[in-house]
């Protein structure tokens, strides 16, 4: 069973920590309670020793009263009667034998059962006989004994009944002190559960109702199309995660948004190249061959004014060809690319045609990938080339190609220029943006649609001191036929 943490395990802490009071308060309650009602039966039962010890005095009084009627009257008349009264001695002495606890209560009360064994003995055996026999002095100097032992009994059952009255006294004093402390621990316990419980309510709103409210606030702006949107819940547990993904998903989601968007332009842009470049082609070739033709005769400013009409319609053609680039699918199937070797190509193809400015270009690394051959090195002219044009003829351009783990490779294409303007970061990939004076903006816009045609992605970014520098990352293998 996997232990619970986070949110989960700070609740169950909660509810165990109330349960617990709950548990501690009922068991304290019902143990003060037990302890009440045994004080209260040991009272009762004290209470009863205490009756049962007066009521043996009383009996025993009874008893010797008995005896002296015997001796009064000087015949067996009352025996019935002394028999009786013994009979409830015996009776009593038991009942108070079977509620003593102490030793020194059980030692009182076997003294009594011999003394009332020596009373019966004195009355049966030496006053009734005597008083038979009208032997005065000897009736007399019996009756002495027996009071002495009459006063024995008198004296233990005495000593019981302080006994059985002080252990009431202080049993009530434990029960007093018992339920004194239950009081007490009774309020604190009802006094400690809305503390806790209010601790609680507040753990359960930290932890629970302000990260369940963020997250609604998030996602209701993202409902109403702010994918800037960011939920701030930094705890380590699941609702942290949850911002973290839902965070995670919100950018995720721009970025799809807007490469759907860009995707969109192109296409949108595509759509409309197709559609006129062929009724803009066939203009441009006929300016372009009178252009030729009436530069082989024109001489002087003539010839100059056809020049620039040359150069301006092949910049127009140009510019439809940029513009088809973004309709024109891929190859229909991939082959594998040596990314080095297409680097090297281009640099070479550049410095051919002398359009690096300048500036040195070194390529280090190896990769390959599948990919349309063509296409990527259409991506590495035209990055290589800027880069170039960004670093000027004392410059440096730098071509890292690395191979990913996952089998992809990258392309960082960096220059020693002086980076990208902080406005111009959000329009690099949009069709005709350009920071050159004599840039279509068409370039880099091709490239992105190719690396994502590709399934890879192609950022730009400028590091503090070292120019501008793209990145292009690919996948090994392009998704679908590309």
């Amino acid at each position: 069973m996997r232990i619970p943490s986070g949110t989960a395990r700070r609740l169950i802490l909660a509810f165990a920590g109330l349960l617990s009071i709950f548990a501690i308060s009922s068991w304290f309650a019902l143990a003060s309670l037990r302890d009440i009602q045994g004080g209260l039966a040991e009272i009762k039962e004290r209470e009863e020793g205490v009756r049962l010890a007066l009521t043996l005095a009383s009996a025993v009084r009874d008893q010797y009263a008995h005896q002296a009627h015997t001796i009064i009257l000087g015949n067996e008349t009352h025996l019935p009667f002394y028999t009786e009264a013994e009979k409830r001695v015996v009776e009593l002495t038991e009942a108070v034998k079977a509620r003593v606890r102490r030793p020194d209560e059980r030692a009182w009360v076997v003294e009594i059962e011999r003394a009332t064994l020596e009373l019966d003995r004195i009355f049966r055996q030496r006053i009734v006989p005597a008083v038979l026999r009208k032997q005065a002095e000897d009736v007399m100097e019996e009756h002495g004994r027996a009071q002495l032992v009459v006063t024995q009994i008198q004296e233990r059952t005495d000593r019981l009944v302080d006994r059985f009255e002080t252990s009431i006294g202080d049993i009530q004093g434990q029960v007093r002190d018992v339920q004194r402390a239950a009081f007490r621990w009774t309020l604190f316990f009802l006094a400690g559960a809305p503390l806790l419980a209010v601790g609680v309510g507040l753990s359960i709103y930290r932890s629970v109702a302000r990260p369940v409210a963020r997250l609604g606030e998030g996602a209701a702006r993202v409902a109403a199309g702010d994918l800037d949107a960011r939920i701030q819940v930094d705890s380590p547990d699941e609702f942290g995660a949850l911002a973290r993904q839902f965070n995670a998903m919100t950018s995720s989601l721009k970025d799809q948004q807007e490469r759907l968007v860009q995707s969109e332009k192109l296409a949108g842009i595509g759509r409309l190249a197709a559609g006129v470049a062929h009724e803009i082609n066939n203009p441009l070739a006929v300016i372009l061959g009178y252009a030729k033709l009436l530069q082989r005769k024109a001489e002087g400013d003539l010839a100059g004014d056809l020049g620039i009409i040359q150069d301006e319609a092949l910049r127009a053609q140009e510019i439809v060809e940029g513009l088809l680039d973004l309709s024109r699918p891929l190859a229909s199937a991939p082959e594998p690319v040596d990314l080095k070797e297409l680097c090297e190509e281009a640099v070479s193809r550049l410095r051919s045609t002398d359009r690096l400015a300048g500036a040195a270009v070194e390529v280090q690394g190896t990769a390959s990938v599948d990919g349309h051959p063509q296409k990527l090195r259409q991506v590495v002219l035209n990055l290589i080339k800027n880069g170039a044009e960004a670093a000027g003829a004392d410059g440096r351009v730098e071509v890292a190609v690395s191979q990913s783990a996952d089998g992809g490779a990258e392309v960082v294409v960096s220059d020693s220029g002086a980076g990208l303007p902080a406005e111009a970061s959000d329009k690099l990939f949009e069709p005709f943006f350009t920071t050159k004076p004599t840039g279509t903006g068409l370039g880099l816009a091709v490239s992105l649609g190719i690396v994502q045609a590709h399934g890879g992605t192609l950022l730009a970014d400028s590091p503090a001191g070292r120019g501008a520098r793209f990145t292009v990352r690919l996948p090994a293998t392009p998704p679908g036929k590309v």
